[in-house]
């Protein structure tokens, strides 16, 4: 089985696209139409479940993550938020968020592997 296509994006982060410079010369892919954003406004925080908190806890963490990433990033947001709101999820719930944390190049074993150069801008106001 081949190995998953690293999104362009997720290599610039990492410093790849200039480590193997040939593999991502001619690579085209959809453009983003933007950064990932704020949350929508139907989620908020409540004592069962803090998504928008989470919402914003992956926006800090998974820098690369775009406006096309938003539904994925709203399904893990769900999940993550009954997690930090003391919710007992059980086994198939914390199964989809790993399995969707792998779709947006998030597990362990990417994060050690990306650098992100400090471009100045602070999240940390996001998450009052």
């Amino acid at each position: 089985m081949a190995r998953p296509r690293t999104p362009l994006a997720k290599a610039k982060a990492e410093g790849r696209e200039k480590m193997n410079a040939g593999r991502f010369k001619d690579r085209s892919e959809p453009g983003a139409k933007g950064p990932l954003g704020r949350p929508p406004t139907w989620m908020k925080d409540t004592d069962d479940c803090k998504a928008k908190s989470a919402w914003l806890l992956f926006d800090r963490e998974i820098p690369w993550l775009t406006e096309s990433h938003r539904i994925l990033v709203g399904m893990a947001s769900m999940v993550q938020g009954a997690i930090m709101a003391g919710q007992d999820v059980g086994v198939q719930r914390m199964n989809f968020l790993r399995q969707i944390l792998g779709q947006m190049g998030a597990t362990p074993a990417d994060a050690s592997k990306i650098t992100v150069p400090d471009d100045g801008e602070e999240k940390d106001d996001l998450l009052d």
